[in-house]
């Protein structure tokens, strides 16, 4: 039987909930909502949370780019599947000995290992030694190795899991029945890891899916264009358009406040259809570290 005191903290902690859900959700659908909203009422009346004047030019315009937006959403699933599952093996592949306090050395990695998380060359650097010592420009690779060395704050998530949700007493029996250190991580740490795993893995994942950078800089050859770089394009052009004389009689009809919010929302079902799978894994995580806290 809960007390009038838990009751009103109960209470007050469903209308925060509440009005959390609802910062969150609002702007998506002011976001669908101006997606589907004639341009012309954009301009005059603004954003609203229901659509007044429905209209799907935005996404007419988009379907024009059909069979580059097809080819895009392939190279993104490629390079998210490809990049996460690296990322993934990399983190606990070196998470797992620095949680090891008889590791050679540890200190000396740890620092290092901080330290690339807190400082890097800069883009001048970072550009030529991925282009000219690496070769990765207009290549696949250049939208997922460099993803792959910059996530070291995903090291410092696993490691401080491993340490603290990884009985000692399970790896200690596991060298007692003759396993070596492989056989430990790939039997007892890894399957205890999973909630940690699944949670860096969707971060990861976000990351990727949500790229456009590392195309930026590295792709001219616009059939390796992922999904992100191809919206960024096509947000390019009709901003492009919106100001050039020449195209100014074309502007008139073309939605490009509507494209705007077509493009997040393309980018953002894939999200949305994922997230629920791995929501799980995101309580367990945070229970287990607030128990262990």
């Amino acid at each position: 039987m809960l007390s009038r005191q838990d009751k009103v903290v109960l209470g007050i902690s469903h209308v925060l909930l509440i009005l959390a859900s609802l910062a969150c959700a609002i702007p998506f659908l002011v976001m669908v909502s101006a997606s589907i909203t004639g341009e012309s009422h954009l301009i005059l009346n603004g954003y609203s949370l229901f659509p007044r004047a429905i209209s799907f030019d935005a996404y007419k315009y988009l379907w024009m780019q059909g069979e580059n937006i097809t080819r895009s959403y392939g190279i993104t699933v490629i390079v998210t599947a490809i990049g996460t599952s690296v990322s993934i093996i990399i983190t606990c592949l070196l998470a797992y000995p620095l949680s090891m306090n008889q590791l050679p050395g540890r200190k000396v990695i740890m620092f290092l290992v901080v330290f690339a998380m807190l400082f890097n060359g800069g883009l001048v650097p970072t550009y030529i030694m991925y282009t000219q010592y690496f070769h990765l420009k207009n290549t696949i690779a250049a939208l997922i190795v460099p993803g792959l060395l910059m996530r070291v704050f995903n090291v410092l998530l696993v490691r401080s899991y491993f340490i603290s949700s990884v009985p000692a007493e399970l790896i200690e029996a596991g060298r007692v029945d003759g396993c070596g250190e492989y056989g430990i991580f790939l039997r007892i740490v890894i399957p205890v890891s999973t909630p940690i795993i699944a949670t860096i893995g969707l971060l990861t994942g976000l990351a990727y899916w949500n790229d456009w950078y590392n195309g930026l800089i590295f792709l001219t050859n616009e059939r390796l264009y992922s999904l992100q770089v191809l919206l960024n394009a096509i947000l390019s052009n009709v901003q492009y358009l919106a100001q050039n004389e020449v195209g100014a009689r074309l502007t008139m009809a073309l939605p490009a406040t509507a494209v705007r919010m077509a493009i997040a929302a393309i980018a953002v079902i894939p999200v949305l259809v994922i997230y629920p799978f791995f929501q799980k894994y995101f309580v367990r995580s945070i229970t287990m570290g607030a128990v262990k806290g």
